[in-house]
């Protein structure tokens, strides 16, 4: 009799059990994962928030936060977008600006996958201290190289062209897309490269008609970092760069926007904002290839 009648609180209990479980999974996973994600959203797309309200608010209410939701805009107006566009040289700057990256993600590109391929393939002594050689060569940082390169463009009558930017950002750019680009060549299998060399093929051949083809998505990621580079640097665009036409648009919007005390802040915001619009297209473009050249470049 005892146990019949501990049956149906038995019951109850092993009902309820799994129901406290899941209760205790969601709400693990709700601290563990949601609220950290949310504040990690939160962190990183807030600046691009506060960057775009302040682009289209109009002055009376970027400077009256007593009146005026700080937060929010009650009357969004173009006014700093076109006096960007038409009262200043931003199309210039960001003509400039694309140019120096397009030109200089190609010649580290074309310099890096050479290096990578001779470093990974052709096998010659004492070829991985030559890859780490390199990957060092990228941890140098710029303030060091900046005399002797600024002695060089000078030399070369490049000073305030966009040919000194173009021919000084490979300096670092090289360096690390070879490093990746080694990473991602150890994962193509080499008994391909054997194969073509058994049926007549040049290491020429074999780089362009097999290799290359199989280390896209290698390619794109190194050129996504080296384009990201290339766009945001400031401290050689700052020096090697005087008149204001010539000027990339991370050094121009901070130099040209600022006169005296006074900060154009909408027009530095929207500056800004249409600054890293590029970047953002590019990127995602390309996020998938992105993703697996980097699952490539540290499976081994």
């Amino acid at each position: 009799m005892s146990d019949v009648a501990a049956s149906p609180g038995n019951t109850n209990t092993a009902s309820a059990a799994p129901e406290q479980m899941a209760w205790d999974s969601k709400t693990r996973r709700v601290v563990l994962l949601y609220v950290p994600l949310a504040c990690f959203l939160f962190i990183l797309l807030f600046p691009f928030y506060w960057m775009t309200v302040t682009a289209f608010k109009p002055n009376a209410e970027l400077y009256n936060f007593a009146e005026h939701n700080p937060l929010w805009i009650s009357s969004p107006t173009l006014e700093h977008v076109y006096h960007l566009l038409f009262n200043t040289a931003y199309p210039k700057w960001l003509w400039t600006t694309m140019l120096v990256a397009v030109a200089s993600t190609f010649l580290s590109l074309l310099a890096s996958t050479l290096a990578a391929y001779a470093i990974q393939r052709l096998r010659f002594r004492g070829s991985q201290y030559v890859g780490l050689a390199i990957y060092l060569a990228y941890l140098v940082p710029p303030s060091i190289l900046f005399i002797p390169l600024a002695t060089m463009v000078v030399q070369l009558g490049l000073f305030d062209t966009p040919f000194a930017l173009i021919l000084t950002y490979p300096t670092f750019l090289i360096p690390f897309c070879t490093w990746l680009l080694i990473g991602y060549f150890k994962s193509i299998p080499y008994e391909l490269e054997e194969c073509a060399l058994i049926d007549g093929a040049t290491r020429l051949q074999i780089l362009r008609q097999i290799t290359l083809p199989l280390a896209v998505p290698g390619l794109i990621s190194a050129g996504i970092f080296a384009f990201t580079l290339s766009w945001n640097e400031f401290i050689y665009a700052l020096a090697f760069i005087q008149s204001s036409e010539s000027k990339t648009v991370p050094v121009a919007i901070l130099t040209e926007l600022v006169t005296g005390d006074v900060y154009q802040w909408g027009a530095l915001m929207a500056g800004s904002l249409l600054g890293s619009l590029p970047v953002a297209i590019f990127y995602s473009f390309f996020v998938d290839y992105y993703v697996s050249s980097l699952t490539g470049a540290v499976k081994e």
